[in-house]
């Protein structure tokens, strides 16, 4: 009997039908694994928005929880010392990493932005009456620092100026804010120039209110430092009784606005109960411990700034001696102008607020 030898037709259909079947499986399983690919995809995009709802459900109640936490110290800090009324937060927060920042916005316009120094807050400036003068022509908004009026000091950052700096440029772009002129007082001005020197903000220009720009020795600076050590300084704030702790805040007044005395209005208007809480105790201190640190690093880009610079200081400063640091600055920042105020003190937007309201529309029509 003959083997069987299949004809050459023969062989070309079974290879056909094998290469169709095989054709067959192949878009079975490719279809397959493309559902799966599209099952697995929408699983992981609803468990990703899932995350990212939870996660701004957290951030909410995160920064809901600071802003009531901010509230009970300053109630508490009333209840010490036996005001009679809660005082509420006169701006609003927005929130940037989770810390809600406490934010004074009025009018409109070119925007202006106001940074306070060290031992005061934004209402400073309300108080002074700058924020209702430049709002008729601007948008202004004045921030509280970290640690500072209603804004929170976390402790898990290391608060330099740069820090704050980042946070200001945060603040804005939430706010939408667009080439500020940004005007810095005392401690402040150490936070404008870092802006300005970050380069990241496109900015208008500065206006420096009676500054410390490079290293040198602070009597006041060098007695509040040791305050800022973790541990002990919180150990040494806790000693001291709060009706002591707001006579020194309102000693340290008398000081600053030397040699004009403490406007009727500051004494009637400034929540003294805020800065002498610990909260804000601590920012000093700690601001205090890092202002050479920060200029240090800070003086080298001076010379680098291109941006309109109007630096002021009263020559009876008391805190801040104006030849070793507004003169200097105005000798290395080209272009900048200078005004040294006669007989005034550390506190400029009190005793020469027409002034830097000159100098504010100055710089704003410049560029």
């Amino acid at each position: 009997m003959f083997p069987f030898d299949p004809t050459r037709p023969a062989r070309r259909r079974v290879r056909r039908s094998l290469a169709r079947t095989t054709r067959q499986v192949t878009r079975s399983i490719e279809d397959a694994a493309k559902d799966a690919m599209k099952d697995a995809v929408k699983a992981v995009t609803r468990s990703t928005e899932q995350a990212i709802r939870e996660t701004r459900k957290a951030t909410a109640r995160s920064a809901k929880r600071t802003v009531r936490h901010t509230e009970k110290v300053v109630e508490a800090a009333f209840a010490a010392s036996g005001a009679g009324s809660v005082r509420r937060p006169p701006g609003r927060f927005v929130t940037v990493d989770g810390l809600p920042v406490h934010v004074i916005v009025r009018g409109r316009g070119r925007p202006v932005v106001l940074v306070h120094g060290n031992g005061t807050m934004a209402e400073d400036f309300s108080i002074c009456g700058l924020i209702d003068r430049l709002a008729a022509r601007y948008r202004v908004i004045a921030i509280d620092r970290p640690g500072f009026g209603y804004t929170a000091r976390p402790r898990h950052r290391l608060w330099t100026a740069q820090g704050q700096a980042v946070l200001l440029h945060r603040v804005l772009e939430q706010l939408a804010v667009e080439r500020p002129v940004v005007v810095g007082h005392s401690w402040g001005t150490i936070v404008a120039l870092a802006l300005a020197a970050d380069g990241r903000r496109p900015l208008r220009g500065l206006v420096l209110l009676s500054g410390s720009y490079f290293p040198g020795h602070r009597f006041d600076a060098a007695l509040i430092a040791p305050l800022a050590v973790p541990g002990f300084g919180d150990a040494a704030r806790a000693m001291v009784p709060a009706k002591m702790s707001a006579a020194l805040t309102e000693q340290s007044f008398r000081q600053v606005f030397w040699p004009q005395a403490v406007p009727a209005r500051f004494k009637a208007r400034f929540p003294v109960e805020i800065a002498a809480a610990a909260t804000q105790a601590r920012a000093v201190s700690e601001d205090a411990a890092s202002m050479n640190a920060a200029v240090t690093g800070l003086q080298r880009r001076y010379a680098g700034l291109t941006l309109p610079v109007s630096i002021l200081a009263g020559d009876a400063d008391a805190v801040v001696k104006a030849g070793e640091h507004a003169v200097r600055l105005h000798t290395t920042i080209p272009g900048s102008t200078l005004r040294l105020l006669p007989g005034i003190g550390h506190m400029t937007h009190y005793a020469a607020r027409l002034k830097v309201e000159r100098a504010i529309d100055e710089v704003m029509t410049r560029r």
